[in-house]
């Protein structure tokens, strides 16, 4: 196959991902109620209002014991997170955790892996932006492969998922969480790889 012709071809299965990766994340929403869990966690970052009011939600409904923020800005205070989660203040004050060392997705994954461990739990609903949440699991599957993990994906002011393409800031938003989405498949089938042990010689 000559050189342009590979290129297009890739270029063609890329696309087709992409439109796949983009009908998952506007297929996503409105989630599903979710099975009781240990824990709910929510992942800061863009719309974070929507996901830790959500989660919020979750917790007051008894979906869930305790409630871990994670990725907090170190400029906000607890009672920021308490006005943005729009919690009852009882609530808020025994059941709802706080975490500051995340600055970003891997980092969120180590941060509830930390938590839930701490806290011996074994079953975790997660809450994130809709264009997030597949990134999302995938870190938090690979750091925590024995919990049981329930995607709780909320759309956001961010982006529209089922009408990105419409604006320069949803093409950007859309194209890069399904590049980095990309980037740890692939990062996770190397280390897989990696971790099959080499073939003996043969035995003649």
């Amino acid at each position: 196959m000559k050189p342009l012709a590979a290129l297009l071809v890739l270029a063609l299965i890329w696309a087709v991902g992409l439109f796949a990766f983009t009908e998952r994340v506007a297929r996503s929403t409105p989630a599903r109620e979710p099975a009781r869990a240990d824990g709910v966690v929510a992942l800061t970052g863009a719309g974070s209002n929507e996901r830790i009011g959500a989660a919020m939600e979750l917790l007051q409904d008894g979906k869930a014991r305790r409630m871990l923020v994670s990725g907090v800005s170190r400029q906000a205070s607890r009672e920021d997170i308490r006005t943005v989660s729009r919690a009852v203040r009882r609530l808020y004050d025994c059941c709802v955790d706080l975490g500051f060392n995340a600055a970003d997705t891997v980092g969120n994954a180590r941060e509830t892996q930390e938590w839930a461990r701490s806290l011996r739990y074994d079953s975790l609903i997660v809450v994130t932006a809709d264009y997030h949440m597949p990134r999302a699991m995938l870190e938090l599957r690979g750091a925590m492969p024995d919990t049981r993990l329930t995607a709780y994906p909320v759309a956001t002011s961010v982006v529209d998922a089922h009408r990105w393409w419409r604006t320069s800031g949803g093409v950007r938003l859309m194209v890069g969480e399904y590049t980095k989405y990309l980037a740890i498949l692939g990062r996770e089938a190397i280390l897989e790889l990696g971790d099959k042990p080499a073939a003996g010689p043969k035995k003649g």
